[in-house]
């Protein structure tokens, strides 16, 4: 290899999120909105986050289409905050990290439950589209992109 070789950054949708919600407080502010926080009050209590801090992640997750400000009262004006559809197609991404945090953060320890309308537990289970068989990472192949990694996962 070259001295003057440099890797081509990879195009990624992961990356690409992470670019909308991987700053401090993004996340944790659509999980506030899922739990039904939507005034900036209940926000700040729950985040304990700075408020200019907290304002900035709110403009910008209204500004990539997360997140949607609406007035709840004219005198005074205040604002609430509700997740747009992209938003609440957050919900399985949250699921799962609530379930990673509690198997790899908290020795197994459950910090809250998720439950379907049947009454039934919700845990986080990726299966495939195609056949509906769970997604083991053993059976993972990588396709199409920039520079693919030449390997099975």
């Amino acid at each position: 290899m070259s001295p003057d070789f440099k890797p081509t950054p990879r195009e990624c949708s992961i990356t690409d999120a992470l670019a909308v919600l991987g700053d401090r407080y993004s996340l944790a502010i659509v999980r506030e909105l899922f739990y039904g926080n939507r005034r900036f009050v209940d926000l700040i209590a729950q985040l304990a986050a700075p408020r200019s801090l907290l304002a900035s992640r709110l403009s910008t997750l209204v500004e990539v289409g997360v997140i949607e400000r609406r007035q709840y009262s004219q005198r005074p004006p205040r604002d609430e905050y509700v997740l747009t559809a992209a938003g609440r197609d957050l919900m399985p991404v949250l699921l799962a990290l609530k379930e990673w945090g509690d198997n790899w953060c908290r020795g197994g320890e459950q910090t809250a439950i998720f439950r379907h309308d049947c009454g039934a537990e919700l845990h986080a289970v990726a299966t495939c589209a195609s056949c509906g068989a769970e997604i083991e990472f053993e059976n993972l192949e990588v396709i199409g992109g920039t520079n693919p990694p030449d390997i099975h996962l």
